[in-house]
């Protein structure tokens, strides 16, 4: 939760720079990149302290797994406000100035321990219930899914299309040597409104965010579940909520590998191609199709159960 503050923190400051400081980067505020990122880490830090609490075995284990993974992300995105407000470029970026070479060391080993501390918790939530079995599953699907989104860029990287003595200009109007870039199949620098994804060619950080807020997803469907099970009786099995759940962690996981596939061709997420289109259809129909089988198989069970104390009365 300290974590949490701190992030909460640099998005106040950094919505403030927003609209005092007038410096671009890539045809984008220098500002937008840390309030970003400081948005994400309090949201996933925030459910990261909220799931530590839901352990039942292993707690103390979690908690500094758990504080690994905000330290480690506080020094992360610190560096990355850093670069921000240096008017300068935090990934990718090849200058060898010293405070450059800290912000990449920075990355080069802090990002690691971020990605074992989340698999390790995933781990611990796994082997144990955290809570009714749609909870369960949305938790444990919800870390596999963002320990998945935290390891795509690392495979996608090497297929960008920028290479050695590619350069871009910062902020401050100064060539900058780029080590690699997020675009694949067309540089960066041709991105959508406040995302800056790319609108002609791929971009890895399409799959990276959809894998990292798939944790988010399902909460919500679980609560949405939770909410509609006061007005539908067989919504109160558990079966069928956790079935639910199961289907929209299979239909959401079918989408982070399309948009992966994806953005590997080089092809922007706004406009798919015929491949794509089927493969975004085939995850529909089976995640529709598993999901139907779970609600008929749940109003089945309730109207029994309705007719069994009927003919008991």
């Amino acid at each position: 939760m300290a974590n949490v503050a701190f992030m909460t923190t640099l998005v106040v400051v950094s919505t403030a720079g927003l609209f005092v400081d007038d410096r671009v980067l890539l045809n984008e505020s220098i500002w937008l990149k840390p309030l970003k990122f400081g948005f994400a880490f309090a949201v996933y830090s925030a459910t990261l302290a909220w799931l530590l609490t839901k352990l039942t075995k292993a707690k103390r284990f979690g908690w500094w797994f758990g504080t690994a993974f905000a330290v480690f992300g506080a020094f992360d995105v610190a560096v990355i406000a850093l670069a921000a407000a240096r008017g300068t470029f935090s990934h990718f970026n090849a200058r060898e100035d010293t405070l450059n070479q800290v912000v990449q060391t920075v990355f080069e080993y802090g990002v690691p321990p971020l990605l074992i501390s989340n698999l390790v918790i995933g781990v611990l939530v796994l082997v144990q219930r955290t809570g009714d079995r749609a909870l369960s599953w949305a938790l444990r699907a919800g870390l596999a899914l963002s320990t998945v989104g935290m390891v795509i860029p690392l495979a996608l990287i090497p297929m960008s299309d920028v290479g050695e003595g590619h350069t871009a200009t910062d902020a401050n109007g100064d060539e900058v040597p780029m080590s690699a870039g997020h675009g694949i199949g067309d540089p960066d620098g041709t991105g959508m409104p406040l995302t800056n994804w790319s609108t002609t060619g791929g971009d890895l950080r399409v799959p990276h965010f959809i894998g990292l807020h798939g944790i988010h997803v399902l909460l919500l469907v679980v609560l949405a579940l939770a909410a509609s099970a006061t007005r539908h009786t067989w919504l109160r099995d558990e079966r069928v909520r956790a079935g639910l759940v199961g289907s929209v962690a299979l239909g959401y996981g079918g989408l982070l590998a399309v948009t992966t596939w994806q953005a590997a061709r080089g092809q922007s997420l706004v406009h798919p191609d015929a491949s794509t289109g089927l493969g975004l259809a085939g995850v529909a129909l089976v995640t529709v199709a598993v999901g139907l089988v779970t609600v008929v198989g749940g109003r089945r069970r309730a109207a029994q159960a309705r007719q069994e104390l009927v003919t008991a009365v």
